[in-house]
């Protein structure tokens, strides 16, 4: 439609029945809390005889929030066998190590079961992404993730990634290709800088 998801957030946040926290696009929330307690309330209704279509709805569309970043991703490289794909975040949100419910999860295994080789770096939770992904390669910062790769993912918004150096970054890339999980950077910065910049909800 061309709407900027941006624009359209920060004019429901101003109905102050909504409020403007929590209106962030992105592949959806994670975490033990949110996906746990979403399926618990709708298996509930259901023994009850209700049908809780709102929260199936979330379910719905929080799951279906995933297989539209992987589109974007195959949209981009087309084929992956054999591709080299820097990731950078693991966890679910930042300044945590939870591996629970994590977008990167389905991301990943999606991509390794295509063939592609992945690069990945998370300030706190690489011990325990090596449970659930022992094989792929774990990076000693942001730039080693990125380092060769056909493309690089934001699948967790911490700090230090939205403070990257992103002309260093661009040197590094095999080629200049951001896929922006999390919607941490600027379209037009990346644009001048001669990076190929997709993200959620934005053109």
């Amino acid at each position: 439609s061309g709407a900027d998801v941006e624009e359209v957030a920060e004019g429901m946040g101003l109905d102050t029945r909504i409020g403007p926290k929590f209106l962030n696009a992105g592949i959806g929330f994670g975490g033990f809390c949110f996906p746990k307690d979403v399926a618990a309330f709708i298996k509930i209704s259901e023994e009850l005889g209700y049908d809780f279509s709102i929260l199936k709805a979330v379910e719905k569309v929080n799951n279906e929030q995933v297989d539209h970043y992987l589109s974007k991703i195959k949209s981009k490289l087309k084929n992956l066998k054999g591709k080299t794909i820097g990731v950078l975040g693991l966890a679910f949100k930042p300044n945590t190590d939870d591996m629970r419910f994590a977008p990167s999860i389905p991301i990943i295994r999606n991509l390794t079961e295509n063939g592609v080789k992945i690069r990945a770096f998370d300030p706190e939770a690489m011990v325990k992404a090596k449970e659930v992904f022992p094989k792929i390669t774990y990076c000693k910062d942001a730039y080693d993730a990125a380092k060769n790769a056909d493309c690089l993912l934001v699948l967790t918004e911490w700090n230090e990634f939205k403070e990257m150096d992103l002309v260093r970054l661009k040197r590094v890339l095999n080629k200049p290709i951001v896929i922006d999980g999390r919607n941490i950077y600027k379209p037009k910065q990346m644009k001048k800088l001669g990076i190929e910049y997709v993200s959620m909800g934005r053109e």
